[in-house]
């Protein structure tokens, strides 16, 4: 159990990212009336766009 919390936690920026700043983002773009380039969907293209944040994050230990 110990070692399952501690991936979690050392997963948790990835995890943010997806589950928080890609819905976020697609709400954004939606409500902006913005369109997701190359013909993908709103949504897969904020969990893109979150996931290479949070994988930043993940790598440098800091979101900006």
């Amino acid at each position: 159990m110990e070692t399952v919390l501690r991936t979690l936690a050392q997963l948790s920026p990835i995890l943010f990212a997806v589950a928080f700043l890609g819905p976020v983002i697609d709400q954004g773009m939606q409500a902006l009336g913005l369109a997701a380039p190359l013909g993908v969907s709103t949504l897969t293209f904020a969990l893109l766009i979150g996931g290479a944040w949070g994988l930043f994050a993940q790598m440098t230990g800091r979101w900006i």
